[in-house]
């Protein structure tokens, strides 16, 4: 007979009871859950999920489909947001077996009208948050306005800021009854909306945001006005995507990738980078398909440009040069569809006109926008003291692309430069000590659409654990404070260490089943990594310089 003893086998026994009869305590305590006392608040269900259980949820927002997560119970909840006119939100609760005690909340992007599930699953159950998001009180995706109207103000600001501030309100509550205790730290993790540290200062202890729509009413003009450059799409001065990949973008490399000290197909430093597109003029009988006509050229000119309207007033950032190979999918190319969000925002949100056209656009709607601000949308105050400041003592970690398509980088360099000029001008605060500035070169906009689509991310280090990256082969290379940007502020937040550069992975072709491509340190805004010799592929041969 075989050499057997219970001794042994309880070992392996006593530990698989213990872990069977844990997962069948909060499986019961998710399925007899329910808010109690919370006023405008209905519970719609809940639903356990077993450690690797599969994980099925899709809306017109995002989806997922996964049996890589831990245990965890989802409570979905309706919250009432204005009781006169009975408009409401959806609203979810994830709350992980093994929490780690602290609250975080997920933003949408956009339009967006759907709960964001990859990043409830994995950012936050995959790193033991609770965490709550909310479908913005419509359905929708990201480029789909036609919620708001026309007139329809009060879905306008469910939208805006009512259904996440109630969101956040209501489900600090439901956390706290969920766990029969409170939370430790409360967090926000999001990309292309507003930021979350002016209206409501308290609700955050730290908020990390990228790439934010923060001056939604003068990012739609600049979208348009940028299109414009190159409209109409069967004219001389439009740009087709040939040109854009082939010419443009192998000339800027040619004039700019170099500048910190290594040509590797990334130019760090755009700032820097002094384009001439005359180099590519036609001459005489040259073939139109490899080089560029003045009306073309002059269209480069502005695109590269920041927006200014009457009297020098800014209004906007620009394109910055590296970024031509997403620009055809961003605001420059000839797919009318691309401009769906800046024509769906004066249709709905502006002028409640659906026949209205980006061709019919000038500077009198820009301030009618900003006159009518709809649903509050714009967060450009740059005094943040009530965050920032000794009875609050929020942080604030902010990044950026070099190379977003989307939105254009300077706008969160004028809003980081203008509450560096608050700061320093109206308060005896620093502002390193509550708000870092980060730049991602070869970075576009933040998501990953689709978990085929290999192109989104761009072609920078730019897996550092923001949001949709998890979930689209794209985590950070290691969950650390140095690589994952959430843990980066959580220590900061928890710790006082701050963030003096984060660390981020390329992975081949944006997927870490393909391996690591190189790696590059981030750097706060105005620095830029700088090669140093040694490995190209390693974040230690750079450094961040001025």
């Amino acid at each position: 007979m075989p050499n057997f003893s219970f001794a042994r086998l309880s070992r392996w026994l006593v530990p698989l009871c213990l872990l069977i009869s844990r997962a069948l305590a909060w499986g019961q305590a998710c399925s007899s859950f329910a808010p109690q006392g919370i006023v405008d608040v209905a519970l719609l269900n809940t639903s356990y999920f077993p450690a690797h259980a599969l994980v099925n949820f899709t809306n017109l927002y995002q989806s997922i489909d996964t049996d890589t997560l831990p245990a965890f119970c989802v409570v979905r909840v309706q919250i009432t947001t204005n009781a006169t006119t009975g408009s409401s939100c959806e609203t979810e609760i994830w709350l992980p077996d093994d929490w780690n005690g602290r609250f975080l909340t997920i933003g949408n992007g956009g339009y967006a009208g759907g709960i964001p599930y990859q990043d409830a699953g994995f950012i936050g159950m995959t790193q033991g948050f609770a965490t709550v998001s909310t479908n913005t009180g419509h359905y929708s995706g990201s480029s789909d306005g036609s919620f708001a109207g026309p007139g329809n103000n009060n879905t306008i600001n469910d939208w805006g800021w009512r259904s996440i501030r109630l969101s956040v309100v209501y489900g600090k509550e439901i956390v706290q009854q969920y766990y029969g205790r409170g939370f430790e730290r409360s967090y926000y993790l999001g990309c292309s909306e507003g930021d979350k540290v002016q209206e409501y200062p308290d609700d955050f202890d730290g908020v990390i945001v990228g790439s934010p729509a923060n001056w939604q009413t003068h990012l739609e003009d600049w979208g348009i006005r940028t299109n414009l450059n190159v409209y109409p799409y069967d004219g001389p001065s439009f740009i087709n995507e040939s040109l854009w990949v082939n010419l443009i973008h192998q000339e800027v490399l040619r004039q700019c990738d170099a500048l910190d000290g290594l040509a590797d197909g990334v130019v760090s430093v755009p700032e820097r980078c002094n384009f001439r597109p005359e180099t590519l003029a036609c001459r005489p009988g040259q073939n139109a398909s490899t080089c560029m006509n003045e009306l073309q050229i002059e269209a480069l000119y502005h695109i590269y440009s920041p927006y200014v309207e009457t009297n020098q007033t800014w209004m906007f950032g620009a394109y910055y040069p590296g970024g031509e190979v997403s620009f055809p999918q961003g605001l420059v190319g000839g797919d009318p569809a691309l401009m769906d969000m800046a024509r769906g925002w004066f249709q709905w949100f502006v002028l409640n006109d659906t026949t209205w056209d980006i061709d019919q656009y000038n500077y009198s709607l820009a301030l009618l926008a900003d006159e009518i601000n709809p649903g509050s949308s714009n967060a450009i105050n740059p005094n943040i003291t009530a965050f920032a400041g000794p009875d609050h003592n929020g942080k604030l970690l902010h990044w950026v692309g070099w190379a977003d398509q989307l939105i254009s980088p300077g706008n969160s360099i004028h809003y980081y430069e203008s509450v560096n000029l608050f700061t320093k001008t109206q308060t005896s605060l620093n502002t390193e000590d509550f708000y870092r500035f980060f730049t991602v070169p070869g970075m576009y906009h933040w998501y990953v659409t689709k978990r085929t689509d290999r192109t989104q991310g761009g072609y920078g280090a730019n897996a550092f654990g923001q949001s949709q990256q998890p979930s689209g082969f794209m985590p950070p290379l290691q969950y650390d404070a140095q690589h994952n940007i959430l843990a980066a502020m959580v220590r900061w937040v928890e710790e006082g260490i701050a963030p003096e550069t984060l660390t981020a992975v390329y992975w081949n072709n944006n997927n870490d089943t393909e391996g690591v491509g190189f790696t590059r340190p981030l750097c706060q805004y105005p620095q830029y990594p700088q090669y140093r010799g040694g490995d190209s592929n390693l974040a230690e041969s750079f450094e961040c310089v001025f």
